[in-house]
């Protein structure tokens, strides 16, 4: 296939699925095992990482700006002595708690590659079972009573949930946005909190993972042409922004359980494909 023209399927796939609750690692997997590539361009998924990471911040300007001047507040108010937990407005505490659902994934990032060996393995099986424990969270999701907690609600045990279930979506197939809106709504954070909080507290998860990556590009001394990947980048931004608003209609209208029947159905999909190539020894390829 046209690098050009896999570099534009992989961002489309990358900013639909970065904040869709389908999981953006288990797509970009499937979509790479019926290209046929075999490994992962490093550098094509920092630039995707990065397009999605300009969605977000773009998507949340005023929320994360508030967030930011709000640290820098707390800081100084520390320092005076007048720092109060009870007190803290909705951006402080939103602020706050992202840092500590933060914390929660720091120690899985030394095992990440426990987490993503299947990814580029050959074989879509482990991916299809990860895209089914995908879709039972967000069915079940859906239909939990609605929550009342806004961001000036969430309590640290809400954060560390939330932090959690943010580890499994280390497993390729296993959605990031899915399972940390699903997890919200579980501690009893309105559907539009939940989002705003899964999507925010993505900004730290796709950073890490794009310097992660950029250390490796660095070490491997990879070499390419800078204007497609520029090119995927901006695409996957543009999707990505698109992405999340229409996961913000979605949630609001209660119908979270459509993506739930769309990953029940791909996953056992993954699953036969897999099994049907395992018993077989043919490979589907595009």
């Amino acid at each position: 296939m046209n690098d050009i023209v896999s570099i534009i399927i992989q961002a489309i796939i990358q900013g639909l699925t970065e904040f869709l609750p389908v999981s953006s690692s288990g797509h970009l997997s499937v979509a790479q095992h019926f290209m046929n590539i075999e490994e992962e361009n490093l550098l094509i998924s920092v630039m995707l990482h990065l397009g999605t990471l300009a969605a977000v911040v773009i998507a949340f300007r005023k929320r994360i700006w508030g967030m930011i001047k709000e640290f820098f507040f707390s800081i100084r108010d520390i320092c005076k002595g007048q720092f109060s937990w009870n007190e803290m407005n909705d951006d402080r505490r939103m602020m706050i708690m992202v840092i500590i659902a933060t914390l929660i994934l720091v120690p899985f990032v030394f095992v990440k590659d426990f987490f993503t060996s299947v990814q580029g393995d050959g074989d879509i099986i482990f991916e299809g079972c990860a895209f089914i424990f995908t879709s039972v969270i967000l069915i079940l999701s859906d239909a939990c009573v609605k929550g009342y907690k806004t961001g000036k609600d969430m309590k640290v045990k809400d954060a560390v949930i939330v932090g959690l279930f943010q580890c499994a979506a280390l497993f390729p197939g296993v959605s990031r946005s899915g399972s940390t809106i699903s997890s919200g709504l579980f501690c009893g954070l309105t559907r539009e909190t939940a989002a705003a909080f899964s999507f925010i507290l993505g900004i730290p998860a796709i950073l890490g993972s794009a310097v992660l990556e950029i250390k490796d590009v660095v070490e491997e001394g990879v070499q390419v042409d800078i204007l497609p990947l520029l090119l995927g980048a901006v695409i996957s931004a543009v999707v990505g922004i698109l992405a999340i608003k229409l996961v913000n209609i979605v949630i609001k209208n209660d119908k979270f359980k459509v993506f739930g029947i769309y990953t029940l159905i791909l996953g056992i999909t993954c699953i036969s494909i897999g099994i049907y190539e395992s018993v077989t020894g043919n490979h589907i390829h595009f």
